[in-house]
This record gives structure tokens, sequence and C-alpha cells, in this order.
């Protein structure tokens, strides 16, 4: 058996912050100490790097992003979105001709706070329903009215209390607020504080996540790729039964090669599984719980 190192995060909870005013002013510092206390993550898997823009619609008010990473307009429809922290989800509909928003799912962290997460291409939780941070709760889309024509990504907005847009408040990400207008972030949104490891430190140095499925709520299986020496990663990080271990497996096959799995009852990963993969396509999986991902031959060279 594998021995996995527990690291425990402790976070401090903090007063709820006043109501700013309708045309919302860069946050006070009380306000600020506020919003840290709320814990949000990127709402995007755990080591995937996402832009996101403040400024980039007409339609903006105050600090909602848009997120973006891939180069083209619809290269990142279909990519999950998970819950940037727990709560319990109050609206999970498509908006139709009401606003913009097309699919939108709506999360009450308590507090007073929410999150929004609209023009999903597909909803994966229903209103009522509970959920963790860093659950999948749908895919990024280009969802909006009836005539409105956007290409796919992530509309995002924190709000507390009432009253938009007086309402919105900066987003905060693993403790730091986002740069506004326009920032990069990489997500530590990996199932919450429980599971101490990230994709990047079980492959190691100069690795980044390319790619990322999710497997039920029992994992998520990450591929990654180090631009200096041309090595593919997998590696499956468990959501569920930390510490104890459980069935994992992760898997990477190099096109004309024989296929590299690491499989086991581990109590926190499977993997990393290495292999030298320039300028050749890829198939990656991996297993966690009664969950399984399978690619196909895929991120040819890259």
């Amino acid at each position: 058996m594998k021995l996995r190192v527990v690291a425990l995060a402790v976070f401090l909870a903090l007063g709820t912050a006043t109501s700013a005013a309708a045309d919302p002013e860069p946050a006070a510092p009380e306000e600020e100490v506020s919003v840290l206390a709320t814990n949000f993550q990127l709402p995007f898997p755990c080591g995937q790097s996402w832009t996101g823009n403040s400024s980039g619609s007409s339609a903006h008010q105050s600090w909602e992003i848009d997120f973006n990473r891939g180069g083209s307009p619809d290269a990142d429809l279909g990519d999950p979105v998970v819950a940037a922290a727990s709560g319990t989800v109050v609206i999970s509909a498509h908006q139709g001709s009401t606003n913009g928003f097309g699919n939108l799912v709506k999360i009450d962290h308590g507090s007073g706070w929410a999150t929004y997460y609209a023009h999903l291409n597909t909803r994966s939780v229903t209103a009522g329903q509970s959920v963790s941070q860093g659950q999948q709760i749908g895919t990024v889309g280009k969802t909006s009215r009836p005539g409105n024509n956007i290409s796919a990504h992530l509309h995002y907005e924190v709000r507390q209390g009432d009253g938009y847009p007086g309402n919105i408040r900066k987003a905060v990400f693993n403790g730091a607020t986002f740069g506004y207008p326009i920032q990069t972030v990489t997500s530590n949104n990996c199932g919450g504080s429980t599971n101490p490891y990230t994709p990047t430190e079980v492959c190691g140095s100069g690795y980044s996540v390319v790619d990322s499925a999710g497997l039920g709520t029992a994992g998520t299986v990450y591929l990654l790729y180090n631009n200096s020496n041309g090595y593919n990663c997998v590696v499956t990080l468990k959501r569920t039964s930390l510490g104890t271990p459980t069935a994992v497996t992760a898997y990477l096959e190099v096109q004309g090669s024989t296929r590299i799995t690491d499989s086991g009852s581990f109590g926190y990963y499977a993997g990393p599984v290495r292999a030298a993969a320039p300028g050749k396509c890829v198939k990656w999986g991996g297993k966690a719980g009664s969950s399984v991902y399978d690619s196909p031959f895929e991120h040819c060279g890259s």
C-alpha cells in the first residue's frame, strides 16, 4: 500500500460584509476580509488554468467574470464546471428569455453568499441538491436568450444579499482576490481541503494540467504535459474515502505503444503514470469507485 501523508488545512470563518452601493467601488478592507472567509476556489477542476476577464462583455456589472482557456471561440465547450464552495443548489434551469444567462446554476453558500454559473452547455445538479466544493455541476457552454449568439465560456458571479448589481462581490480564489480586470488563475479546487495532493504535485515539477474528467463523486482523473521533456503524466485523485485504501486506477497509452497502468488500493491517488509522447496522440483515463473514464486518442503532440 502506498503511503500518502495527510496535510490538514485550517480555515478561519470571519464576519459578513456590509452591502455595497448600487454602483460598487473597490471593496473596503473589512469587506475583503469577509469575502476571504467564504473560502471559494476556482470553478474548474484541480490544476487547470483559466483566464478570467471582467471587462470583455458590455453586459458585465462590477466584478462579474467570463472564463476561457482555449485558443479558439468554442475550444472550451463541454469542459467541466465545478462548485466553487459547498452549498445548496437553489436554481438549476434554462432562463429562456428572462435574461442572457441561458443554462444557469445558482448555489447558496449560507450567510447571504451565492455563486452563479451561467451559459452552461449541460447542468448535472438539480434545485434543492447539496453539493460539495469541487463537485461537477455542469459543463461550459454558450446558451443564452434566443437570438443572442455567443462563444463558449463560463460567466461567473459572487453575490451577497439582494439588490443587483450592488450585491456583486469581488471573486476570491484560494484566499486571493482575483486580479481584475484580467488574470490567469490555476485551480486549487481539489475536493475542498481534504485531499492534500494536486495533480502537479503528484506528477512533479514542470507538468501542467491539459485535460481532466470527473469520476462521479469519487474522484477526478487528470492528464498533464511537460513541455521541457515531452512527457505526459496521468493521475487519478480520490474525493471520497480519503486516507482509506480503495480501488483506484490511472493509465496512459501513447499511440503505437503499450498502455501503462497504475492500479491498486490507495488512500489518495493512483499514479503518476508517465510516458514520452512528443508529437504523438495519447489515450488516457482512470477509475475511482464505480466510475470509469476512457478517452479517445487525442491531444496529439501536447
